[in-house]
């Protein structure tokens, strides 16, 4: 009988390892879910000790030249910080392999096709990769779990999940709609937020010019006038020579703010007290704060429902969060479920999470359909999404307008006082000689 080598989790979480005999690796898969464990990575001892003596040959082997063999060896080209793979190129990758898969294409040949006609050259690059391990023994979530900037934990845990269930077309299907919602969202919050932020370019753009161009012509003029200036022409004079005279040091200050801002941020008392005004913010703070407690819904609804343990699906929830407010309420839930208690009270603790979002989860707790559940408040909260974001389109316009207007409209009037007090002066002189002559 074959041996098999296997890594599975516990209730608690703590992986544990050990090794079985069996008749095929799904019988191996159903032996160990018997002793009440999960497993994650379930191997032929035989396969295995090929797969490491493969490994020690390809070490030992020289790498050859950028100019050398096609296929003598595949290196992996990581670029820091970049994956080279736009979301909505990897959304497509995955959708149709879910569909290749579903129709019944074996998963090697489907990843082959793909990749004749991907055409994002590091994607394309990827998938050649990819298809090689599964040919040299590795499962497939090990594959992309060696390219961690394209393909994150959240999906490397559900694609490994698939695996061991035997639904992995399910699961491509879910991880594609699971992007495609993502991306819908996001695309909205960015359209609305497009044209308060072209009104504040053009703003400042305007703002710049009056001040360095227009301004300074009016003060030539007003200078040989030969009477006192109002004060608030006075005062954007000054401000006009400020921006004019030292446009160098303003905009060396202006840097140094946004520096320091930024590096602010980046620490961990600065990144909490930033993320916790982006809750709060008005009016954008109703946006953000949606848009992540339906993004904590839907990517642990859709990790639990695709077969990844609660525990772990809470880590990848966390570290995927993309705010620390929303991650120290993740990983209070985590603690909370560690030690055998609910979800719902430290979510209720947290003040993060509405009444309504605790309400459901707590029911869905109780009723065996948390992953339903989770799912179907993220469907609710992606329409209070596109309501919020249509509501603060609607408040930004008129402001954005409003403080365009009087921006602009105040340097106008600045200039406009001297002119209005000269033909006064000169109105009332040709009153008073008028008066004389008489």
């Amino acid at each position: 009988m074959p041996k098999y080598t296997y890594v599975a989790l516990d209730k608690l979480g703590n992986e544990t390892k050990g090794s079985i005999e069996a008749g095929s690796q799904n019988e191996a898969i159903g032996r160990v879910k018997d002793m009440q464990l999960f497993p994650t990575k379930i191997t032929e001892t035989d396969k295995e000790e090929k797969s490491a003596k493969k490994a020690a040959k390809s070490k030992a082997a020289p790498k050859p030249r950028p100019g050398g063999k096609k296929g003598a060896m595949n290196i992996n080209i990581k670029i820091p910080g970049f994956s080279g793979v736009p979301p909505k190129v990897l959304t497509t990758f995955t959708r149709q392999l879910a569909t290749l898969v579903d129709a019944g294409l074996p998963l090697l040949r489907g990843l082959r096709v793909l990749e004749k006609q991907e055409r994002n050259s590091t994607l394309k690059g990827i998938i050649s990769q990819v298809a090689t391990s599964i040919e040299g023994g590795s499962t497939f979530s090990e594959g992309l779990a060696q390219h961690p900037k394209v393909f994150n934990r959240l999906f490397v845990n559900m694609v490994k999940a698939g695996e061991l269930g035997g639904v992995l077309e399910v699961v491509l299907k879910r991880l594609a709609e699971f992007s495609e919602k993502a991306q819908k969202i996001k695309g909205k919050v960015k359209a609305a937020l497009f044209y308060p932020i072209a009104v504040l370019i053009v703003a400042v753009g305007i703002m710049i010019l009056l001040m360095t161009m227009v301004v300074p012509k009016f003060k030539e003029v007003f200078s040989g006038m030969g009477f006192k200036l109002p004060g608030f022409t006075l005062f954007v004079m000054g401000v006009s020579d400020l921006i004019r005279l030292n446009i160098m040091a303003t905009s060396g200050v202006l840097a140094v703010l946004v520096v320091m801002f930024l590096l602010f941020i980046k620490t961990k008392f600065g990144r909490r007290i930033w993320d916790k005004t982006k809750l709060v913010m008005p009016p954008v703070g109703q946006v953000i704060s949606k848009v992540a407690i339906s993004r904590f819904c839907r990517t642990l609804g859709t990790l639990v429902s695709s077969g990844v343990p609660i525990l772990q699906a809470l880590t990848i929830v966390r570290e995927t969060a993309g705010n620390v407010i929303i991650s120290n309420a993740v990983s209070k839930v985590h603690e909370s479920v560690k030690e055998g208690e609910t979800i719902t009270a430290p979510l209720e603790a947290s003040r993060v999470f509405p009444p309504m979002v605790v309400s459901m989860v707590d029911v869905g707790e109780q009723t065996g359909a948390l992953p339903e559940m989770l799912l179907k408040i993220a469907d609710n909260y992606d329409e209070e999404v596109d309501n919020a974001v249509a509501a603060m389109t609607s408040l930004l316009e008129p402001i954005m307008i409003v403080a365009l207007a009087v921006i602009v409209g105040s340097i106008v009037i600045a200039m406009f006082l001297p002119l209005i007090q000269m033909i006064t002066n000169l109105s009332g002189d040709e009153g008073s000689g008028t008066g004389k002559k008489e």
